[in-house]
């Protein structure tokens, strides 16, 4: 969610506080409260959880937006400093540790992912435009194929999301990882 203008130092702090709270409760796979109780756990009013987030939807995109924007900043700091493949493996596993430790989120990324509109989808290009990135880096260097390019690698991390709820998916999640970083690498001439 984007203000037309700046908000006040308060408003700024009360907005913060809903969104932290969410993420919290997200994270914990805290679904079922009402929504109205988002306002109270961060210690604001109804009106004021209104006022910023009309819906649990809205909410749920601002918490996504955030974490999505942290994790492209890994993403940038990681190319900096590692060797193109490693960096794009430890993003890759990163990614999906993050959504192991915080459940919830896989959960609202997949909800919202599915949704297809908005936030969720700027969001999911600015991933796919990282992902470009690290995966050109190691075309450059050598290490990983030409011929595969983000959109394959993001709809690993969306199948990863979605199996937020199957018994052994956070089990499988990495061997998932494994076989993408593998069908990534360039394979040496026999």
């Amino acid at each position: 969610m984007t203000d037309a203008k700046p908000l006040r130092a308060d408003a700024r702090r009360n907005r913060d506080a809903l969104i932290a709270k969410a993420r919290e409760l997200f994270a914990g796979g805290c679904f079922d409260l009402r929504f109205d109780d988002f306002a109270k756990l961060a210690g604001v009013g109804t009106g004021t959880l209104y006022r910023h987030f009309p819906t649990r939807q809205a909410l749920a995109e601002a918490v996504y937006h955030e974490e999505l924007a942290a994790m492209c900043a890994r993403g940038r700091e990681l190319q900096a400093r590692l060797p193109a493949d490693e960096a794009l493996e430890a993003f890759l596993r990163g990614f999906v540790a993050h959504l192991r430790s915080n459940e919830g989120l896989a959960r609202t990324l997949a909800t919202l992912m599915a949704a297809g509109a908005g936030t969720p989808a700027e969001g999911a290009e600015a991933l796919g435009r990282v992902i470009d990135d690290l995966l050109a880096a190691a075309v450059s260097a050598g290490t990983v194929r030409a011929d595969v390019g983000s959109g394959a690698v993001m709809m690993a991390l969306h199948g990863i999301c979605a199996a937020y709820d199957h018994t052994a998916g956070w089990a499988d999640a990495d061997g998932v990882m494994t076989l993408v970083l593998a069908g990534l690498r360039v394979q040496p001439a026999a």
